[in-house]
């Protein structure tokens, strides 16, 4: 291995100890609790070391919840590539990338906390174009809602941005209350979301009258509507 080599390999992993402090440092006392000297206590580091590899706090929480997305819609564009999803009729693919949603907070819930859970962090949308792929992965996701409704898997009224939003907040509110040990004695969190998801479909295959206007495709989670972003 060359020098120029070993000096990347080294630059990445002190990269790597940098977010994996301030991740854990982040969900455990509060983004807004938490200064670029403590990370870099926590990895025996100066903090002047760190300004080295992120200008400032926010960049690391930029770069935590570019992870966290990719991570996130990672299984899905793989099984969208693999043609899997599409060999499922319309409402079980529905159900099966929402039901994504709800395993991230599962299997990675450090993220999930800092990205969904925190609102001390900030907002992603004043690093719009670094979240380009998130937002095309969210248009992919109601574009699967809209085939149902071409499909007459659902009514033809149905507002497709609407139904994101239904079931995003359905799954990410059992998510919450798992994370937050707000379920009451001998509740099961994931019945609880499978419960969530199956009544969110029915009720929109209903054709329930909803009193929800369109949602803005591009608008992650985090992000005010489109009339609100900040400039």
């Amino acid at each position: 291995m060359g020098i120029k080599e070993r000096q990347e390999r080294d630059r990445e992993a002190v990269s790597r100890a940098i977010l994996d402090a301030a991740r854990e440092l982040f969900v455990a006392e509060g983004y807004g609790n938490v200064s670029i000297r403590k990370i870099a206590e926590r990895i025996e580091y100066s903090p002047a070391a760190i300004y080295g590899y992120f200008p400032s706090k926010d960049d690391i929480f930029y770069a935590l919840a570019e992870e966290g997305f990719r991570l996130l819609y990672a299984r899905d564009h793989a099984g969208a590539l693999n043609g899997e999803l599409e060999k499922l009729e319309p409402l079980d693919r529905i159900r099966t990338i929402f039901w994504r949603l709800y395993e991230f907070s599962h299997q990675h819930p450090q993220y999930f906390e800092l990205m969904f859970m925190d609102r001390s962090v900030p907002r992603i949308s004043q690093v719009y174009e670094r979240f380009a792929f998130a937002r095309e992965m969210k248009t992919h996701l109601v574009a699967q809602i809209q085939s149902c409704i071409d499909a007459k898997a659902l009514p033809a009224h149905t507002n497709p941005g609407v139904a994101f939003r239904l079931l995003t907040m359905g799954l990410m509110g059992a998510a919450m209350m798992r994370l937050s040990d707000r379920l009451g004695r001998g509740e099961d969190a994931d019945a609880l979301a499978r419960d969530v998801l199956n009544v969110t479909l029915r009720g929109l295959q209903s054709g329930l009258a909803l009193e929800s206007n369109l949602v803005e495709v591009d608008c992650l989670p985090d992000e005010p509507s489109a009339s609100k972003k900040v400039s």
